[in-house]
Order: C-alpha cells, then sequence, then structure tokens
C-alpha cells in the first residue's frame, strides 16, 4: 500500500442511492480507503441526501438520461459544475479519482475543473455511439488532462480505445471475497433452484431470456424453482409467465449483502442471463465468491470474467433453448455443478479488494509522481509492466 496517508476525492458520476455496479464499486474502494487509513470525501448526485455516509456529498439531485440500454441518473450542467469547483477547492486533494468521466456527469465536470493529479476509471462496454462522435471535441481535451486511466475489463477498455482513440490499463471491480464466503446455505433455497438478481426490469438484463429457457427446464427438471431478487415493480413480470409456472417463481426484492452471501451459498445454479452493455459483472465476481454454479451469456465480459467457460459455465446471448441445455446438464451433474463451483470460488480471489485495491495504489503513487506518471499513462502496456514488476509496490 501507498506509505503516505493521502486525501483522496472520488466522483460517482451516478445517482448514489440508484443501485448499481459502479456505486457499488465506488463504496467499497472508498470504505477500504477510508480502513486503510486515508481521508476520502466522495462527490455524487443523490435523490435522498438524508441517507447518505458520512463521507459522501451530494452535488444535488439527479435528472434520468437513457445511456446503454439502460437509464442513467446523472447530474450535469452550470449549477452542477459550481457545486464541484467548490467541493475540490474545500477538499485540497492528493488526487482525484473520476469514475466515467467520458459522459456528461459530475466526472467531466471534475475532469474539466481539477489541476493535479487525476486518474479517471471508465465501467462501460457499449456499441458505437453518434454521441460520442458529437461530443467527442469537448471530451478529448478533458480525457487528455488524466495522468492514469484505467478500464474495469478488456471490454471497457476495448470501448475507450474505439470511441476516443486512447487506452487504459485493466484493473478489474473489486469485491470483497471473504465476506461472500461466509455465506450460509439457507434450506429456503436449496434444491433444484436457479438464482438471479438484478434490476429485472431493465431488458438487458436478460430475465425475459430466463422465462423463456424454464418451459424447457422444467419438464426435464419438474421440481425446479426460481428465486430473483433485486428493486422492480415483480406484478408487472408475472403476467408475462405461464399461469402453469408462475408458482415456480418467488420474487424476493432487494436482499441485503448478508442475504446475497447466503443466496449464492444454497442455490443450485445462479444464471445471469444478460444481453450486453456489461463492461464486468461484478455480481457474477460475487456469485462465483459465494461458491455459486455461474451459467452465463457469452457477451464478451462475461466470457472474460469467466475464463471462456473455466469458472462458469456459458450459453449464447439471448439463445433460451441453449441456457435450457446448460441448465439442464448442471443440475442433472451434481459433480460437474460442484467442480465448476470450487473452480470459481478460487478465480473469485483475484478480484477481491486486497488485490484489486493494491493495484489501485500503484497507479495513484505513479500518478502523484506527476510527469513520469502522464507519459505511462499513454501506454498501458507500460502500466501493466508496472504493476506487475517484481519487488515492492507498497
Amino acid at each position: 500500500m501507498l506509505t503516505k496517508k493521502l486525501k483522496i476525492g472520488i466522483v460517482c458520476p451516478y445517482s448514489w442511492d440508484t443501485p448499481g455496479g459502479v456505486q457499488a464499486h465506488i463504496r467499497d474502494l472508498a470504505e477500504f480507503l477510508i480502513a486503510s487509513g486515508h481521508t476520502v470525501s466522495v462527490l455524487s448526485p443523490a435523490t435522498d441526501e438524508d441517507a447518505l455516509p458520512e463521507y459522501v456529498i451530494s452535488a444535488g439531485k439527479p435528472i434520468a438520461i437513457p445511456y446503454n440500454g439502460a437509464v442513467a441518473r446523472v447530474l450535469f450542467g452550470p449549477i452542477a459544475f459550481a457545486r464541484v469547483r467548490q467541493w475540490i477547492t474545500q477538499g485540497d486533494f492528493d488526487l482525484l479519482h473520476l469514475h466515467e468521466p467520458a459522459i456528461p456527469s459530475l466526472s467531466l465536470l471534475a475532469c474539466w475543473a481539477a489541476e493535479g493529479p487525476l486518474v479517471g476509471t471508465f465501467h462501460a462496454a457499449a456499441k458505437r455511439q453518434k454521441i460520442i462522435f458529437a461530443i467527442g471535441p469537448i471530451l478529448e481535451p478533458a480525457i487528455e488532462k488524466l495522468n492514469a486511466r484505467i478500464a474495469v475489463s478488456e471490454a471497457a477498455r476495448s470501448t475507450l480505445t474505439e470511441h476516443l482513440e486512447t487506452d487504459a490499463v485493466v484493473i478489474p471491480n473489486g469485491i470483497y471475497a471473504k465476506k461472500y464466503a461466509k455465506g450460509t446455505p439457507q434450506s429456503k433455497w436449496q434444491g433444484n433452484t436457479i438464482g438471479f438478481i438484478g434490476r429485472f426490469e431493465e431488458p438487458r438484463k436478460g430475465l425475459a431470456v430466463l422465462l423463456e429457457a424454464l418451459p424447457i427446464i422444467a419438464r426435464f427438471a419438474p421440481d425446479v424453482r426460481v428465486y430473483v431478487a433485486g428493486p422492480g415493480d415483480s406484478e408487472e413480470i408475472k403476467k408475462s409467465i405461464d399461469p402453469q409456472l408462475l408458482q415456480r417463481f418467488e420474487f424476493l426484492g432487494r436482499i441485503s449483502e448478508e442475504e446475497k452471501a447466503d443466496f449464492m451459498a444454497s442455490v443450485a445454479i445462479y444464471v445471469a442471463p444478460n444481453t450486453g452493455g456489461e463492461s464486468f459483472g461484478i455480481i457474477l465476481a460475487e456469485a462465483l465468491a459465494g461458491g455459486a454454479t455461474v451459467v452465463a451469456s457469452d457477451i464478451p465480459a462475461f466470457d472474460s470474467l469467466l475464463g471462456g467457460g473455466e469458472f462458469g459455465a456459458l450459453f449464447e446471448s439471448e439463445n433460451a433453448t441453449e441456457l435450457a441445455k446448460v441448465i439442464i446438464d448442471l443440475l442433472r451433474d451434481g459433480q460437474k455443478r460442484k467442480d465448476l463451483a470450487l473452480a470459481g470460488k478460487e478465480h473469485a480471489q483475484n478480484f477481491d479488494w486486497e488485490v484489486v485495491a493494491q493495484q489501485i495504489f500503484s497507479i495513484y503513487e505513479m500518478s502523484i509522481v506527476g510527469s513520469e506518471g502522464v507519459g505511462l499513462a499513454k501506454d498501458h502496456r507500460s502500466w501493466n509492466r508496472l504493476l506487475t514488476r517484481d519487488g515492492d509496490d507498497k
């Protein structure tokens, strides 16, 4: 770890009180840094300012815009810019860590307003979008100010390279692997059970693919049950489920982190049928750490995280028939499920915060060095060599 204790400002682009992978990553990183003795302030949009942790400062209420197949709740404009500048001035930070600075958000505003060491993390994995070309001339000077650029996956790095013709070192999202490993199997979720966690109303989360696959699965596993956790209107979803299959479903609503660990330790299979728009897949890493046997669509981010099928089973994205075949095969073969789960659990240790934070701290340290860090930031291979070099990175 860094020997010097730092004052670190982190900017979250999306509403703090809306569940999402970026918010979860920033929350865990901030709390890990604080536990390590650093001073951290997070600036974020927020709807409910009274419910924020002590280390989070609200920049105002967000607005909803369509982005990357979902609805992003962000904050932008002159008033937000003034609040960003005030936060930076009052914070007197040693370094700023900006998440998603390539979209109209607080992070882009901070990139414009700030001087000094700047690190940007890019999460999105998206197809080439016209909006990027429209605002490209505005983005490029801001992105060039970054001393270092991080992408959470190869998919996110490819998106950055394609859209803005710049590069980044790949450092994955972090999880508390040990916390998920402590889950206790619950009899209510055990048996021939399939688990799903996510904003199930969003089409890209792929619940519709699982619904389409279920009649085939039920034909070969008559006692199969599906547990769906996460925010959303379950009554609307139930209308699309065959009444004969509805009794096999249970919608749990939002569950706590402790319940999530128990959930992953209990279900026979955890399925992630997402259709796209994912850059990493924190929930997959958490499922692996919790000992779940994972089945996921073969979108690039999931394929990479699961080692091409070594640490979890893959199926052709949006192919409900193939999803059914993969699940049936695993439900029939308990030893195969166990072997896959054990391999996945070991692999998940690579995403533990103890490992990921070490890599991020190395980036912080090199960024603070100054001009040398700027040169290195332009070549992700140089960053990778430094991150994996022999010797003490602390």
